[in-house]
């Protein structure tokens, strides 16, 4: 049968399945008996049609139809395939992925706006968001921790448009990274002794450079013994820690009310005795009191910041702490920013799609009116290989990070030689 008849005769089998089945029913039985029951009800529906079809396209329809009415429909056998990172939806017929760090496009379709609104309310559902008319943009995430963004019309000119940023099935290891080639061991080995060391961390990068998957490595290395708390916009930090709370922020009702911000989340969770606050991104008037609990016996904390550099890094954290409207002078907002944050780590998407830390930096105190910076670890970019991968060195500064003495004073003796160390990329 043809790819166009199939998909009409599909539509068909679908519309006759929804007005034989009972939802409410199949929604209190045991998902795999459900999944038996509809299987039988799609194939009566098939051989009553009697339309002459192969066994493989009658298994097609079988599991198309079967996701749509337990899954998310087109997109199940794109969230199966874990190479897949990044699922973009730019309407019904327009659908790319992203693997290996490359966007190619995909013959997934949807048959009609509605049904593609279907699949975006069935994952806002789940986490108690919601999209239409009144609130065309919303937030979310799958039961894998994936993060979702889904806007609709009348913002979305072309029809419904959602993104799917996604995690893989596991955190990595550090290990990992290196053998990606998207950090050194030696600047592996310094970020991790900070982390143990209760320095604090700001990751900054630009969108898809990887920055909450690093997050989410850097944090495996927070000792047991202690308790975080977690504030993000929508949850997608997957942390290792027994002793941990997470919270995240709340969209107004239908009424416009009802709102909890990521500011209000980060002072409520400065009365649940955290000896860390981690932030999935710090993104607005959050960052003044971010910086204050920094300072004032949270030291070890970690954020992500949008930027290209991490000199753009500290001039975005400054222009956030002035959205508080507090009218703080210049120098004072500077020496917070100085005090709390130790290191900057800026990562990087490379033009064959790879993630790299591109810098590793350090806060070394105040000069005058300016924050003062010293590059402990770079990237340095070569060329192009003939395969198209980014060709390259990991090298040291060979300047001494200030904060050693204070990894000593906890026990963490580095060797002098990493800091002479190259890694080349190739």
């Amino acid at each position: 049968m043809e790819q166009l008849s199939l998909e009409k005769f599909k539509t068909e089998v679908h519309r006759t399945l929804i007005s034989k089945l009972d939802l409410e029913k199949l929604s209190r039985v045991d998902s795999r008996q459900a999944r038996q029951a509809v299987a039988g009800v799609i194939k009566e529906i098939i051989n009553d049609q009697r339309v002459p079809l192969s066994f493989s396209e009658q298994e097609k329809i079988q599991s198309d139809l079967l996701d749509d009415v337990f899954g998310l429909g087109p997109l199940e056998p794109l969230l199966a395939d874990n190479t897949i990172s990044d699922i973009l939806v730019n309407g019904t017929k327009s659908v790319f992925i992203e693997r290996g760090g490359l966007l190619s496009k995909v013959d997934t379709t949807f048959r009609d706006d509605r049904h593609l609104l279907q699949i975006i309310d069935r994952i806002v559902s789940r986490v108690g968001r919601r999209v239409d008319e009144s609130s065309p943009m919303v937030d979310a995430r799958l039961p894998d921790g994936s993060r979702v963004n889904a806007i609709i019309p009348p913002l979305a000119l072309d029809g419904p448009s959602m993104s799917i940023r996604r995690f893989g099935t596991g955190p990595l290891a550090a290990n990992q990274l290196v053998k990606l080639k998207s950090i050194s061991a030696e600047m592996m080995e310094l970020l991790t002794a900070a982390v143990k060391s209760r320095i604090s961390i700001l990751i900054s990068g630009g969108t898809g450079a990887g920055k909450t998957t690093f997050l989410n490595i850097l944090s495996q290395y927070i000792p047991s013994g202690e308790r975080l708390v977690t504030i993000e916009d929508a949850a997608e930090l997957r942390l290792a820690q027994e002793n941990i709370v997470r919270l995240e922020t709340r969209p107004p009702n239908v009424e416009g009310q009802g709102a909890v911000r990521q500011r209000q989340l980060l002072i409520n969770s400065l009365r649940m005795r955290p000896d860390r606050i981690i932030i999935g991104e710090v993104r607005g008037e959050e960052a003044f009191d971010m910086l204050q609990a920094m300072n004032t016996g949270h030291e070890g904390s970690m954020t992500t910041i949008h930027a290209n550099t991490p000199r753009d890094a500290l001039s975005r954290l400054e222009s956030m702490v002035a959205m508080t409207s507090m009218g703080l002078p210049e120098r004072t907002v500077r020496q917070q920013i100085a005090s709390a944050i130790s290191i900057v780590v800026q990562a990087s998407r490379m033009s064959d799609g790879s993630r790299k830390v591109t810098s590793i930096s350090e806060i070394s105190g105040m000069e005058e009116n300016i924050i003062s910076m010293q590059e402990i670890f770079s990237f340095k970019k070569k060329g192009i290989g003939p395969d198209g991968k980014v060709i390259g060195v990991f090298e040291p500064s060979r300047i001494r990070p200030r904060f050693l003495e204070q990894l000593r004073t906890s026990g963490i003796f580095l060797p002098a030689s990493m800091f002479e160390t190259t890694m080349e990329v190739n």
